[in-house]
């Protein structure tokens, strides 16, 4: 194995050691926000809230990118021409993935946080969810009133009063009634967004790099064992 080959073979190893530890630490990360968000209970059934959605997605996308990056090690240091090219197959496929949802991001800001008011307007429309309980768990975890607030609880039919989990103690003091849940929701998955775009092309970039290097070593390594095949 020449000189080149064997520098290549080592980048790969040390940079997808590199990124396996960064997609532990994002899982890590994903369980403490979803620890800090916690769970909420409707009729005997716990579940999580609607914000709960992005700390899953990054485990989800921490786990993959830890196997992904097991596969390059393996590849990188059994000199697999098989287990490396498969490995930079899912880096592209992944690449590919994430490449279109940070397009559509960046270009589909204003839908997106009208789908994610929709989110709080079913929830809120709909006569079972409220009356059994579910936005008033959504209230609590998210600290808000109402869909666009207190006011919606005037004159309803489901509730003499505002409802304890739309205040910060007494709901008697105006200043401890909290805003509607749609504005905080959509500001909140808003907020996470812009840094997922960002985060994403930090990603992007690193896996381009990582699929550079696969391709070369797992070339490398096939020219290697066809001039000695004769």
């Amino acid at each position: 194995m020449d000189c080149g080959t064997s520098m290549v073979k080592y980048i790969l190893f040390v940079f997808n050691t590199i990124v396996s530890i960064i997609g532990i630490l994002g899982i890590v990360y994903g369980v403490l926000i979803l620890q800090s968000i916690g769970t909420i209970e409707v009729n005997g059934q716990v579940g999580f809230p609607p914000q709960a959605a992005l700390p899953i997605i990054m485990i989800t996308l921490g786990s993959i990118v830890v196997f992904i990056s097991f596969l390059g090690c393996c590849g990188a240091i059994r000199e697999s021409v098989c287990m490396t090219m498969s490995y930079a197959v899912c880096l592209l496929v992944l690449l590919i993935l994430q490449l279109t949802v940070v397009v559509l991001l960046f270009t589909n800001k204003d839908k997106l946080d009208n789908a994610m008011g929709e989110v709080i307007d079913k929830v809120w429309d709909n006569r079972e969810t409220r009356e059994g309980g579910v936005f008033d768990a959504i209230q609590k975890s998210l600290h808000c009133c109402g869909r666009m607030g207190p006011q919606d609880y005037v004159g309803s039919v489901l509730t003499s009063g505002l409802p304890s989990s739309c205040c910060d103690g007494s709901c008697v003091n105006p200043l401890n009634i909290y805003g509607g849940c749609r504005e905080k929701f959509v500001d909140l998955m808003s907020g996470s967004s812009e840094k997922a775009k960002y985060v994403g092309i930090g990603l992007i970039v690193v896996e381009l790099v990582g699929f550079i290097f696969a391709c070369c070593l797992a070339n490398n390594v096939r020219n290697y064992k066809r001039r000695n095949g004769y």
